[in-house]
């Protein structure tokens, strides 16, 4: 049926309506996307770019160079040489045992390594790249970049690891690093994120521990442009980070060397302090180890030979070690005596051999006695009895004060680990530390270095030097730091008179230079160059031992000395664990040692006591044929 015009015409109305309502919703979404796009890409376009750009760019830490260390010559103790590794970032990798399969395929790896880096990537988020090997050769990188296509995630990469050129020679004193552990994070509220770096080295013991923040340095960073699976794609820039500061020790190298190689398999210690701004030219303890075994990761069984070494490798005996100093601490007590002005040079004590004290008689190390002794004679002999005597006139607390003004009984300023400070005992700490009253017996004992007083070999030849110079000499281990010299603390006046002074190193001298000295066999000929020392024995068991006796039963060894006696310039000391006598043990290693440092090499043979010149000209032969064997292995090293 055919529509009307009429009907025609009121559909044809209503559906331009709709049109037009149509249209209009159309327009208007159109404006209003037209609107929010323009908003988008022009009003926001720098905070869009700006998300995009992060999205694709990325900035990595780049570890920085590690300050190196020198000696006093300016001769390299710490160094750091290029080493290559294979890392591994866990996001790109996917399945990271198949891409450690195919790797293992192309070059061998460590199981050790690959355990500490399956632990390194539980504690790491997976964007953080891991080391899977390192100190890897050129012919196994070359492998691995060949091969990239198949190892997602594998990453290779040359950066730098410290080397210890002398190996043993300085592993006391430099110490050595190692990579950063969780302790050494718990260490910090907010840890710098330079030791987020992998495998980044950070100090672990001695100088390279106590001065890390200047050794550290800063990192740098590079730019880096990634594609969406986090490959990158190409290194965009980068900020070098800046190099720690540089060290220099006040350790002469050579010296160093020689007491290292003298005190040979002896378990020993030596420390040699220059008189003039307190400078340690010398500080060895043996046996020692080679640092570079922890900087490449020490296996267990090489930890363990020397954890279980009862000659204690690892320990650094000469700061970290305190023993009795025996008759070594004889100086103390007589200055102290004279101090107080109790006794005089010329007073004399009658050695029977032993001294009654309440119902207890304390033995001389002679048991038939000295007979009358005086000052000089009673260091000269190194009578005990005279000592016991002392200790009953002048008492502990003035004891106590003189070996605390001569630098016992408190820690030196030195940045090497676990520096102790001895012990100089007194009534109050014996209150405080044991419960228990001072007895007489205390200070009987006390006066000749045994009973409770402890000290370490560089706080021997710290109170040889104040006595040997009147002043407050306090050893420097730092020479400079990034060529500025840091300052030598002490040398004020001790406030002790002259006299008393001279009345003690004459007893010194009469020790090496007497004919009925303890240490007369091990003296100095050479007219400038004569020593002025004292012998010391520091009991183990409480009974006098000898080379019968089990070694770990035996009395420690100990000889401390200055020289030249007319103008001092060093004071030495020396430690020889179980060592039985000092005259025997200790004071040969302190002739040698001392004549070492004087000459600055070498010393004529005319140094010595004719008698001595055949034994001490094959003796250095043969040092001079294990220091070249030491030199030819740093050069390999280098």
């Amino acid at each position: 049926m055919r529509r009307s015009p009429k009907e025609t015409a009121d559909s044809a109305r209503r559906i331009s309506r709709r049109g037009l309502i149509l249209g209009g919703l159309q327009m208007s979404l159109a404006s209003v996307l037209g609107f929010r796009m323009h908003h988008l890409q022009v009003d926001q376009a720098d905070e869009f770019r700006l998300l995009a750009e992060e999205n694709r760019i990325r900035f990595d830490l780049l570890p920085p160079a590690r300050g190196r260390i020198f000696d006093r010559n300016g001769v390299v103790v710490a160094d750091n040489e290029p080493t290559y590794r294979i890392t591994m970032k866990r996001e790109d990798a996917g399945d990271v045992a198949d891409v450690i399969g195919r790797l293992s395929q192309l070059i061998e790896l460590d199981e050790n390594d690959l355990n500490r880096a399956f632990a390194e990537m539980e504690r790491t988020p997976p964007f953080f790249p891991v080391t899977i090997a390192e100190r890897v050769s050129w012919e196994d990188i070359s492998r691995v970049a060949v091969n990239a296509p198949a190892l997602p995630g594998i990453t290779t990469e040359v950066g730098l690891s410290r080397l210890y050129p002398h190996g043993d020679l300085f592993a006391h004193v430099a110490g050595y690093v190692g990579p950063v552990s969780e302790r050494d994070l718990s260490r910090y509220e907010d840890p710098p994120a330079v030791l987020k770096i992998p495998r980044f080295q950070v100090g672990k013991v001695g100088v390279e521990s106590k001065h890390e923040e200047m050794l550290r340095g800063e990192a740098g960073t590079k730019q880096v442009e990634v594609n969406a699976v986090g490959r990158v794609m190409r290194e965009l820039g980068r900020r070098e980070g800046t190099s720690g500061s540089d060290i220099q020790l006040t350790i002469d190298t050579e010296l160093q060397d020689y007491v290292q190689a003298r005190l040979g398999e002896e378990s020993a210690s030596v420390v040699v302090i220059d008189l003039t701004k307190g400078d340690i030219l010398a500080c060895a303890s043996a046996p020692s180890y080679d640092p570079n075994l922890f900087v490449r990761g020490i296996s267990h069984t090489a930890f363990d030979a020397l954890n279980q070494n009862d000659h204690r490798p690892l320990a650094s005996k000469t700061v970290q070690d305190a023993y009795p100093p025996g008759s070594t601490f004889k100086m103390v007590t007589a200055l102290a005596a004279l101090d107080a002005g109790l006794i005089g040079p010329d007073e004399t004590v009658y050695c029977s051999g032993s001294y009654e004290v309440g119902s207890r008689a304390f033995r001389c190390w002679k048991r038939s006695g000295h007979g009358h002794v005086n000052l000089e004679g009673s260091l000269k002999h190194s009578c005990d009895v005279y000592y016991y005597d002392l200790a009953l006139k002048v008492g502990i607390e003035r004891i106590a004060d003189m070996a605390r003004r001569l630098g016992l009984g408190e820690a030196p300023p030195l940045p090497m680990s676990a520096v102790t400070s001895g012990l100089v005992p007194d009534k109050a700490w014996k209150e405080r530390e044991r419960g228990a009253n001072w007895v007489i017996g205390d200070s009987v004992n006390a006066a000749i270095g045994q009973g409770f007083v402890l000290a370490s070999p560089v706080q021997l030849a710290v109170m040889t030097a104040r006595v040997a110079t009147g002043r407050s000499v306090s050893p420097r281990l730092v020479r400079s730091i990034d060529g500025i010299e840091t300052p030598h603390m002490g040398g004020e006046d001790l406030g002790l008179n002259p006299n008393h002074l001279k009345m003690v190193q004459g007893g010194m001298y009469a020790v090496s230079n007497d004919r009925r000295g303890t240490a007369y066999r091990t003296r100095i000929i050479a007219d400038g160059m004569r020593l002025a020392g004292k012998t010391g024995t520091a009991q183990v068991v409480s009974r006098i031992t000898s080379e019968a006796d089990p070694w770990e039963d035996r009395d420690h060894a100990l000889f401390v000395n200055f020289a030249p006696y007319d103008n001092p310039r060093i004071a030495v000391s020396v430690v020889v664990e179980h060592g039985v006598g000092g005259s025997k043990t200790a004071a040969p290693i302190a002739r040698d040692v001392t004549l070492q440092a004087l000459y600055n090499g070498d010393p004529p043979l005319d140094a010595y006591p004719s008698k001595d010149r055949s034994q001490i000209k094959a003796q250095q032969e043969r040092l001079a044929r294990e220091r070249q064997q030491r030199r030819d292995q740093s050069a390999s090293r280098a």
